[in-house]
This record gives structure tokens, sequence and C-alpha cells, in this order.
């Protein structure tokens, strides 16, 4: 029998490739599918744009059909949202105000706020699904934490640019 106590963390890249696009969500549904068979019913993101944000709008969705299920938001810093666009500031409100909890762990930016969150990502997954293409990214760094932990890491990143 799984363990109903599992988490799941989301890492990957703010931009999501273009060739990418339409295929994303429906494997990112799939992961939390098996995520959830698992025995996951916390999943977690940071927040950001892009793949973040996917994930985010991902679980929302699922607890439709799993209201067990729970989105957890770790934000890096209380100003993540300064810089973006009003569409983008409405869509993070909009997952903020859906999300079970939301922990911001500094008041404004710091030099490491979001190897912290990253940090915090790993802690709580047991399971980590990636959109990683590049190693020298936020993303790398989480995926590269979370294999130093033990974690199970899933890379959706290669299966998006297989022909399949």
């Amino acid at each position: 029998m799984s363990d109903l106590s599992l988490g799941c963390a989301f890492t990957g890249h703010r931009k999501i490739e273009d060739s990418h696009l339409g295929k994303i969500e429906p494997l990112v549904m799939r992961a939390i599918e098996y995520a959830y068979g698992e025995g996951c019913r916390k999943f977690y993101t940071g927040g950001a744009l892009g793949f973040d944000t996917v994930a985010a709008k991902a679980v929302i969705l699922f607890r439709l059909r799993h209201p067990d299920a729970e989105l957890h938001i770790i934000v890096p810093c209380a100003e993540q949202s300064a810089a973006w666009s009003a569409e983008e500031c409405r869509m993070y409100d909009y997952l903020l105000g859906e999300a079970n909890s939301v922990s911001v762990l500094e008041d404004g930016y710091t030099a490491d706020c979001m190897k912290r969150r990253n940090a915090e990502l790993v802690r709580l997954g047991d399971i980590i699904i990636a959109y990683m293409g590049r190693e020298r990214s936020g993303a790398g760094q989480t995926v590269r934490m979370a294999r130093r932990a033990g974690k199970r890491v899933y890379n959706l990143y290669p299966r998006l640019n297989s022909t399949t």
C-alpha cells in the first residue's frame, strides 16, 4: 500500500520552449497522476513563471477529481512578481488564492532566496518532477540537490523532445 504522506515537488525553467507548448500540460498531468498513484497528496511549486505555473494549474485541475490532493506554493521572496506583467501577476494571484498554503521565505530578495526555495522543494518532495534542459540553471541546481538527497527525479524535458 502506498504511503499517502508523500510529497511531489516541481522544478523547471521559466521559459517553456515553443516546441513544447501544447505537449507539456498533458505530460505534467500524467506525471501528477503517477505521483498520486505512488502516494503523493501534497504537491509543491516555487510559484515562478513557466513550468511552476504550468504545474500549479495542473494540480488545481487535478484536484477537481481528487480533492485530497493539495497545492502548496513556496515563494522565495515576497517581491517575486514585482517585475512581471499585469497578466502574469493576475495568474500568480489566482494560483496563490487556489493554493492550500503559501510559504514566503524572505520579505525581500536576497542573494540566496532562490537557492533556499529550491532546497525547500527538495526537502518536501519525495518525488521531483522537473522540466530541465539546461544544467546551469535553477532547475538544474534543484535536480542536482534532489539526486544528492536520493530523491526520485523525473525530468520531462527529454520526453518532450522525443518524437513519440
